[in-house]
This record gives C-alpha cells, sequence and structure tokens, in this order.
C-alpha cells in the first residue's frame, strides 16, 4: 500500500513526538519543610490533597533556626534537611519538586507539573523573580534571558533525582546560612550550571512568586473555576509562591486556590471541620463575649437588646465589658443591664474608666480574662459600635472551626467593612481585587484577610498557645487594633471573614453629642438605618403596601409614624428642657405670625432638633403627602414644627382656627386612657372628630381656608402632641 507524502509527514512528526513519552506521575516526589503546623501549612496540605499531590514533610518537630527569610538571609536548614533525604532516595527515575509550604498553594495538578516540566528541556527548573536577593553585587554574574525574569528564587525548584543529589553535594553551610545564596552561585557558576542542567522558570509557567511581582498576576475565573494568571506572560503558573515582603498576598489567592466549590459560591477557606452545633445542644462552648465602649457611641441601649436576644445558652457566656467612656453618658445604661439581667449570664466582668485604660490596655486585658479561664473555649469580640442583627452570628461563627472568624459588617451606603482585603508594602489598607465583589455580596464565602476589626471570633486554645503573649494590642507604632493583626500574623494564624450571611453592620460615631437627654434622636443623618429601626413605627412600611391609611374626615388622613419609644424620647427630651412658652404671642419663638392661636408650647429649634426633624418630614411623612394629595410635591419647608401640651389646669384646649400651612402635621404623642382624658380633634366645617388619638399616629390634613378646626378639651392627665406647620 502506497502512502501519500501528506500521511507519511504527519505519520513522521507522530513517531517524533512520540519519541519523548510523559513523565509519569508516580515518579514526582514532593517534598517541603515545616516544623510546625502552621495555618499555612494546613492551607497548603488542603491544595496539595486536592490535586492528589502526596507531599513528604521534613523537619517536623524540629526547632527552627534559619531565622525569617523575609527580613534577613537564612534557610540554610532546609538545604540540610533535604540534602539528608535525597541521600537516601534511591530511584533514579524519580523527580523531585521542592516547595515551600507556610505560602504557597497549588494551583493544578502533577500531570501539567510535569508536561510543563519537561517541556523546559533542563534537568533542573528553579523558580524565576523579577528582583535579585540576597545580594544585589551578583547581578551582573546572572546570565540574561530572552524574556521573563532573570533572577533565581529558591522557594520552588523541580528536578530529576540525580541532578539533585549533585546540586546539593556541594553544602556544607550553617543552618542559618542563606539557602537562596548557596543556589544563586551553583546558578551563576557557568560550569555548574551546564553541569547540572540548570534553568529558571523565566515565564512562570511552573513557579510564580509574588514578590516583585503582585501587578503581573490576576484570576482568571471561567467555566466555574479560578486560576491565577500571569498577564505578563500569558501563563498559568502551577506553584503559587507569596514570599517575601508581599507575603501576604497568598492569602488572597489561596481564598480561590484550589476553589473547591465553584467561585460564584465562593470555597475561601476551603476548611473542611464544620461543626454543627445542633448535633451538641448539651455541650455548648463557653465563650467570653469582650465588649469594648472606647467611645461615645449612640443606641447602646438597642446594642444590649440585640446581645440578649443572641441565640446562645446565657449559662453558657460569660461577659466582659469595659467603658472607657469618662463622661456619665453610658454609666446609667451599663448599669440598668447589669442590674436587669446580669444575673443570666455565668458571670459579668465590668470595668470602668476608672481604672484609666487605653484601648490597648483594655483588650489586652479582656482577652488574658479569657486566656487565664480553663473554662473558656472562645473569646467573642464585640465593640459597642457593632449592630449583630443576626441572632445566630455566635452559632455561625463557631461551627467554622477556624481560629479567628468575623461575621462581615459594613457601614450603611459605604464600601466601609470590619476587613481588609490586602495590605499595601508598609503595612497598611490595600483593596483587593475583589474587595468590593466581596464587600457587596456578589462573592459569597469564607475569606482569608490580613486585617480585622470590631467583631470576631477567637479560638481560646490560640491564646494559649501562639497568642499567649499578653500584649497582642500593644505596639509604638500601630493602632491596636492593627498591632494585634500584625502579631496575629507574626505568629502563622490565619484571620478570615465570611459573608455567607447577612450578619448586621457598624455604626458611625462621628458628631456624636451627649449634650441631650436622648442623644439618639439626633442620629438621622449619621446612622438613618439605625434611626428609623429605633423611632419610625413597626409598620409604617405597610401604609401603602397594606393601605394601612384611614380617612377619619374628608381629606384627612391617620397612620402610624412614630414607635413608642420615638414619642417617649420626645417628650421626655421636652420635659428636660422645660421651658414651656406659656402660651404668650410675644414669645420671640413665633416667628413671621405663623402661629395664630398661641399654645403652651417647646418648638423644636429651642433644642436645636429643627434640620432633624425637617429630614424626618422629608423621609417620611413627603412621600405619604404626594401619594394621597396628587399633584401636590413638597420639599417640607416649615418655620413651625414644636410639641404642644394640654394640661386641665393649664391650657386644656384650643379655640376655632386655621393653620397657616398648606398642610399639617398633629402627632399623638402619648395615650389617651393611661395617660389623659378627652383630648382629640374637631375638624368644625365637616362637623366631624377625631377624639381618641392613638399614640405614634398622625392626622394629616389641609391647613389653610378648608379644614377650620379645634383642639378638645383635655379633662385629665396630661396630653402632647407635636405639630409641624408645612409649606406656609
Amino acid at each position: 500500500m502506497r502512502l501519500s507524502a501528506g500521511v507519511l509527514l504527519c505519520a513522521l512528526l507522530s513517531l517524533a513526538a512520540g519519541d519523548e513519552q510523559r513523565l509519569p506521575e508516580e515518579e514526582l516526589v514532593v517534598v517541603t519543610v515545616a516544623t510546625r503546623e502552621t495555618d499555612g501549612f494546613k492551607r497548603f496540605f488542603r491544595s496539595a490533597k486536592h490535586f492528589n499531590y502526596t507531599v513528604k514533610v521534613l523537619g517536623e518537630g524540629e526547632k527552627w533556626k534559619s531565622g525569617d527569610h523575609t527580613s534577613s538571609p537564612g534557610g540554610g536548614q532546609k538545604v540540610r534537611l533535604l540534602k539528608a533525604a535525597v541521600e537516601d532516595m534511591k530511584d533514579e527515575k524519580q523527580i523531585l519538586l521542592f516547595v515551600e509550604s507556610y505560602d504557597v498553594v497549588f494551583a493544578s495538578g502533577p500531570s501539567e507539573l510535569l508536561k510543563k516540566f519537561q517541556q523546559a528541556r533542563h534537568k533542573v527548573v528553579f523558580s524565576s523573580e523579577s528582583l535579585i536577593w540576597p545580594d544585589r553585587h551578583l547581578e551582573d554574574k546572572h546570565p540574561h534571558v530572552a524574556e521573563g525574569n532573570r533572577f533565581l528564587g529558591s522557594g520552588g525548584f523541580i528536578g530529576h533525582l540525580p541532578n539533585i543529589k549533585e546540586m546539593l553535594a556541594d553544602w556544607t553551610g550553617e543552618d542559618t546560612d542563606s539557602d537562596q545564596l548557596f543556589f544563586t552561585n551553583i546558578y551563576i557558576d557557568p560550569v555548574k550550571r551546564k553541569s547540572i542542567n540548570i534553568t529558571l522558570d523565566s515565564r512562570c509557567r511552573l513557579f510564580q512568586n509574588l514578590h516583585g511581582a503582585l501587578d503581573d498576576v490576576v484570576l482568571k475565573f471561567e467555566d466555574g473555576r479560578v486560576r491565577a494568571r500571569n498577564v505578563l506572560y500569558d501563563t498559568l503558573p502551577v506553584v503559587i509562591h507569596g514570599n517575601g515582603p508581599t507575603k501576604l498576598q497568598i492569602n488572597y489567592l489561596g481564598n480561590y486556590i484550589p476553589n473547591m466549590w465553584t467561585f460564584e459560591t465562593g470555597c475561601t477557606a476551603c476548611h473542611e471541620d464544620l461543626r454543627p452545633l445542633t448535633a451538641l445542644k448539651s455541650e455548648y462552648p463557653l465563650v467570653l463575649i469582650a465588649i469594648f465602649i472606647q467611645q461615645p457611641t449612640p443606641f447602646v441601649e438597642v446594642f444590649f437588646e440585640r446581645l440578649l436576644r443572641l441565640q446562645y445558652p446565657k449559662n453558657r457566656l460569660k461577659l466582659f465589658i469595659y467603658n472607657q467612656v469618662t463622661e456619665a453618658h453610658h454609666e446609667g445604661q451599663l448599669s440598668s443591664f447589669v442590674k436587669d439581667h446580669g444575673s443570666l449570664y455565668q458571670d459579668v466582668k465590668l470595668v470602668g474608666p476608672e481604672e484609666e485604660m487605653d484601648q490597648a490596655a483594655s483588650r489586652n486585658l479582656g482577652f488574658d480574662v479569657c486566656r487565664k479561664d480553663e473554662d473558656c473555649d472562645y473569646l467573642f469580640v464585640l465593640d459597642i459600635e457593632v449592630v449583630l442583627e443576626n441572632e445566630e452570628t455566635l452559632q455561625i461563627l463557631i461551627e467554622q472551626n477556624l481560629p479567628i472568624v468575623a461575621p462581615m459588617i459594613t457601614r450603611v451606603g459605604r464600601l466601609w467593612s470590619n476587613f481588609w482585603g490586602a495590605l499595601s508594602a508598609e503595612g497598611y489598607y490595600a483593596r483587593s481585587e475583589d474587595y468590593v465583589d466581596i464587600v457587596q455580596g456578589r462573592r459569597v464565602g469564607v475569606w482569608s484577610v490580613p486585617y480585622l476589626s470590631s467583631v470576631y471570633l477567637v479560638k481560646a486554645g490560640l491564646l494559649r498557645s501562639e497568642l499567649s503573649t499578653y500584649e497582642l494590642f500593644t505596639s509604638s507604632l500601630l493602632d491596636p487594633d492593627m498591632a494585634y493583626c500584625h502579631n496575629v500574623r507574626g505568629q502563622g494564624v490565619f484571620m478570615y471573614v465570611t459573608n455567607m450571611h447577612t450578619f448586621g453592620r457598624i455604626l458611625s460615631t462621628q458628631n456624636y453629642q451627649t449634650s441631650h437627654l436622648h442623644n439618639d434622636l439626633w442620629q438621622i443623618f449619621e446612622n438613618p438605618v439605625d434611626w428609623q429601626e429605633r423611632y419610625i413605627h413597626e409598620n409604617y412600611t405597610r401604609i401603602m403596601r397594606d393601605q394601612l391609611i384611614e380617612t377619619p374626615c374628608p381629606d384627612v388622613y391617620w397612620f402610624p409614624i412614630l414607635s413608642d419609644v420615638g414619642c417617649n424620647h420626645i417628650v421626655e427630651e421636652m420635659e428636660h428642657f422645660g421651658k414651656w412658652s406659656g402660651g404668650a404671642t410675644t414669645d420671640n419663638r413665633i416667628q413671621g405670625g405663623y402661629e395664630n392661636v398661641p399654645t403652651i408650647d417647646i418648638h423644636m429649634n429651642q433644642i436645636n432638633f429643627e434640620k432633624e426633624w425637617q429630614k424626618f418630614l422629608l423621609e417620611y411623612i413627603a412621600p405619604i403627602t404626594e401619594k394621597m394629595y396628587p399633584g401636590y410635591f413638597t420639599k417640607c419647608s416649615t418655620p413651625l414644627n414644636f410639641v404642644v401640651r394640654y394640661k386641665p389646669d393649664e391650657q386644656p384646649s384650643l379655640r376655632p382656627h386655621h393653620d397657616a400651612s398648606t398642610f399639617t402635621l398633629n402627632i399623638a404623642l402619648n395615650q389617651v386612657g393611661p395617660d389623659y382624658q378627652g383630648g382629640g380633634c374637631r375638624f368644625l366645617r365637616y362637623n366631624c372628630s377625631v377624639q381618641a388619638p392613638r399614640k405614634g399616629w398622625t392626622l394629616l390634613h389641609p391647613g389653610r381656608l378648608t379644614h377650620y378646626h379645634e383642639g378638645l378639651p383635655t379633662t385629665g392627665g396630661v396630653r402632647y402632641i407635636a405639630v409641624s406647620f408645612v409649606d406656609p
């Protein structure tokens, strides 16, 4: 049979390609050095297991003597251990991959690794870097490369066993000597480089060192999988190494590699030991909740109400509360909580400003309380400005079974959160590639992060081992939280944040004044969501949705607007101020002659509440007005906003009058029956009365011309109403 020229050529090419057989995966030996099991080491092993690597660990249990190579040369101990290990290896066909473990993850499996090694056409291939270290004077001795990095990195290399043995044979150094310098000197020696047959993975096909290359590496998302890609050389490295000053960036990449779930659902910490508490109802871990009040903070009473609602047995909780605020503002709130509810908890320790501790000292003390308590299983740090809405937060965090884990919380309407996705070279904040996606919930998972604050759970065992140093928060250069995270990272302990549930938010404490009786009333601008939850009626959102609006008289609308707390606080604030007008028309609080019929009142501007009240009108009254009076749009300009007091022996009623307004708001601030008798409002033109005002409900009615009305007599007790003449 005769073959055509084309078929013959294809056959010859196929035979040529087959001359070099694929390297068998079973001949690959992965070796690393680890004297202790850090979180980084565990992550390395998870990635190795995921991609079916078998790893031989050297140095287990041995004391580390080689220093920290990120700040000074060292690492000779690794060379000594590796040399001894390869001398015991007898199978000359073996291929040895050496990698670091504390700051390394695999991004692909042995098949791709061996294929790329084979394509390198050398017997030993080292990782490469764009920066020379540790001796920059050797730069000129490095051979030039056609493309890519020129300098050797010792954190990862692969080679045939005989060549590796030849390379290690000359090692006679000390454990404190530099492994990088040892391998560099071999590589820059032309004779040794040729004899051993060494090259660099200059285009990062096998190894990606992050030191000096952060801008070159991005994450490639495709078909539900994630891969680190070097965009400078358009390569997909197999081994990712977070070396040098950028060591922490491997945590960021480690959030995705390996992606044991799809990136949309976010296997990020890739931990395997979730422990559902539902199976441990009789064995709840003991948790010390450490609460810190560092500055005057709004909605403290609400904070403790939420604390009481946490779904966790209170007899398995202890409280440590530190209040640094020297003013008496929070002392009453704390003492009331402890008096009313302290007995529910196993123990409560309250430390006040008289101890004169700064933020670092107070947090060190709180951590030490748990550290010294043999029964303490977890420490739950909870700053007073945290709004923890998820009542199952504590259970969710414990079930993660992680060393340190925080629930992600954010500030309303902003990208601010309680974690950083990355650090700058100086150790301060840097925005990671996926920070916005995580904060906004487009990527959901459990994320390894370099910094967290405000609320997080710590395993107490860590405080008695890796984090046994008392001064975790103390630093002459860093803020306490930054010092804490720096010390945690320095011990090789990972910190995580989860956004797999909605947990809550964090308050703004800016511009919080403590000069009023109920200072939270003034928070409508700084913390609008919390202000609404506290002061707006719980049924407000039903007004339009469920038609929860009544029409007791023509063009008069009646609907819920303020909560009981909102009503009480306004009344108490006015009585605390105490300067009631006395009904005189000459009073300078009556502006522009708009108050036709004088009342016993206090105006909002007298207590500096005018702009907050107008914000309330714009946010909560204007939308209702524009629905009920179609075609009318309001900016809620109003010079008259005041609280009226009716008493039988003071001013029981109000004679018939027109309001100097386009429309009027009239909110009942207390309840007929228990608080007062009588009262109400009569619209004379329609001969229609509202005689049993509901607390927190408002009458909304036109002002001038049509709705001539009078205040019906209050026959007992004291009646309070809030009134606004809008758009006069």
